[in-house]
């Protein structure tokens, strides 16, 4: 089989060990109208690592059969959402003072007369 690298969006993970399911939507034209059509097929793809989280859009590309379903690897992340989200929480509670991080709120009296 030819080397082929689709790219697709993760709709299922955490069902199967390993795997994560990929949805690879394609446009093609209607054959008589030309109007855009979307077809979309969905792959079984292996993540060694277990680190694909849902919505998470990546490159996948095809191997020798892992099991009777399974012939796609993980090759890429390109853009995880999730991981994005993470990050901003991260930096946000960094960035906060101490007294908030305590439980106590800080409240600015600068602008009360």
């Amino acid at each position: 089989m030819p080397p082929m690298s689709f790219i697709g969006q993760v709709t299922k993970v955490g069902v199967m060990k390993k795997t994560a399911t990929v949805t690879v939507t394609r446009k093609i034209p209607h054959p008589k109208t030309g109007k855009t059509l979307e077809r979309s097929k969905k792959y079984l793809t292996h993540d060694e690592d277990s680190k694909l989280r849902q919505h998470d859009t990546v490159v996948i590309r095809n191997c020798p059969p892992i099991s009777a379903r399974k012939r796609f690897t993980l090759e890429q992340i390109i853009r995880s959402p999730a991981a994005e989200l993470d990050a901003m929480h991260a930096q946000l509670a960094a960035s906060k003072p101490e007294a908030e991080m305590n439980g106590t709120p800080q409240v600015d009296r600068s602008l009360n007369p």
